[in-house]
């Protein structure tokens, strides 16, 4: 597969609400960053890590949480997802709309890097106790 079809492969899993073919991608080795100022900000490694601290945190936290890809760009080894985050927070029950794009590495076929770019402003807000 290409690396285009790989990450297509993650937003098809997503879609279909499979972790194990989202976290598919990841090597032991893979770094994820999530954006400064979301909620689960900070960087993880390997798929464990990225299962626990980034989908969990999200499955405990949100209902009805998803990604909807908009556009899916390929620039060989690195491939760019834009799209939009949405969901309703437990607590609050407020609901969220976030633009995000998510920027994929490779190097040679192997996914190295994952890096998160949001407007981490109407998450936050949604998930603040006022």
């Amino acid at each position: 597969m290409s690396n285009v079809d790989i990450i297509a492969a993650h937003y098809a899993a997503s879609d279909r609400g499979d972790l194990a073919g989202m976290l598919a991608p990841l090597g032991p080795a893979t770094t994820w960053t999530e954006a400064a100022g979301f909620p689960y900000a900070g960087t993880y490694t390997g798929p464990d890590e990225v299962k626990e601290k980034v989908f969990g945190a999200i499955a405990n936290d949100w209902d009805g949480y998803r990604f909807t890809l908009g556009e899916l760009a390929d620039a060989g080894d690195t491939i760019v997802g834009i799209g939009t985050y949405q969901g309703k927070h437990r607590e609050t029950g407020r609901s969220f709309t976030a633009r995000v794009a998510h920027v994929w590495k490779f190097d040679g076929g192997e996914l190295t890097s994952f890096e998160q770019f949001v407007d981490s402003v109407p998450v936050v807000n949604a998930a603040e106790d006022r």
